[in-house]
């Protein structure tokens, strides 16, 4: 359930030209904390975070990554490839000037994590990522486990034009809001979820531009994906998510000099949702083991 909560979204342009809609809270002076949501939510998704967080004495940053909701959505699958993606992530710790902040991600905001970690380490003070894998581990994984090819049958189905489009948004997004559902413990999700949920889907264009992050990544070549991550690192990971298998977990952490596993049972695939209490200590213990630092730069570096 997401009650009415007492933030609101601003627009913010970036350097690069692209605005996003992003809900800003806490202590401006703060340790910086920018969460990102997955597939197919929105900033909302990350409301249980928020006051504890802002609580702790963090800045807190949550966008609508590009295509979602009200932020820009720039047309072509190119236009959603990793390097953007993590270029947008850098250029909204710019709007704070900061030159390092914390990244917590869940879905594809934590493959979006693990890029903008291995790509930019010098910026990104610590990840903690939710039931994500790194964007290298995924296809090696995939070839060995059939299992979790089959559990991954939608990333293909997503790279058929206008047919996937089609479907979820048949019958005001019946289907797609019964596929969040099944995903999650039940009562996890409901009509006020919903209600924020199909208004982001009903932005005009936003459909293509949510599936084109399955497309752009398809694309890469694999040997392109494989970039180490050195930051220290947290993946919170459930043994009985529907969609991803804990083997993906392992895997990627093969893929960073210094992260642990910390696993969850009993919950799926919506752990900041279904295991609020844990995750939120979780968190809030890992941001506090890391050093603080609350620098200002005039530019960041960036991945492309």
């Amino acid at each position: 359930m997401t009650p009415e909560l007492p933030f609101t979204a601003e627009v913010r342009r970036l350097a690069s030209g692209l605005s996003l809609e992003v809900v800003a809270a806490g202590n401006s002076n703060g340790s910086l904390v920018i969460l990102l949501h997955g597939f197919p939510d929105l900033w909302q998704g990350w409301h249980l975070q928020i006051e504890p967080l802002v609580a702790a004495g963090y800045r807190v940053l949550i966008p609508n990554q590009r295509g979602y909701g009200r932020s820009d959505k720039p047309q072509g699958i190119a236009a959603y490839d990793l390097d953007l993606l993590a270029n947008d992530v850098l250029e909204l710790a710019d709007t704070e000037t900061r030159s390092t902040f914390h990244l917590v991600g869940h879905d594809w905001g934590g493959i979006v994590g693990w890029w903008v970690a291995a790509r930019a380490p010098n910026r990104v003070q610590s990840l903690t990522v939710l039931n994500a894998p790194h964007p290298g581990a995924v296809r090696p994984y995939l070839y060995t486990h059939p299992t979790q090819l089959l559990k991954s049958w939608y990333v293909g189905f997503f790279q058929l034009p206008w047919l996937p489009e089609a479907l979820m948004r048949w019958n005001n997004f019946t289907a797609m809001f019964q596929a969040v559902k099944a995903t999650s413990q039940p009562r996890v999700f409901d009509e006020s979820d919903r209600r924020y949920l199909t208004e982001g889907w009903s932005q005009p264009g936003a459909l293509p531009c949510m599936l084109n992050y399955y497309r752009a990544l398809v694309r890469r070549r694999q040997t392109t994906l494989l970039q180490r991550v050195t930051v220290p690192t947290q993946i919170l990971f459930s043994r009985h998510d529907p969609t991803e298998e804990p083997g993906l977990a392992i895997a990627s952490q093969k893929l960073a000099d210094q992260a642990e596993i910390v696993w969850f049972d009993d919950v799926h695939h919506w752990l900041q949702r279904e295991a609020t209490v844990q995750v939120n200590a979780k968190i809030l213990t890992f941001l506090g083991q890391q050093p603080t630092t609350t620098q200002s730069h005039d530019a960041g570096e960036r991945t492309a």
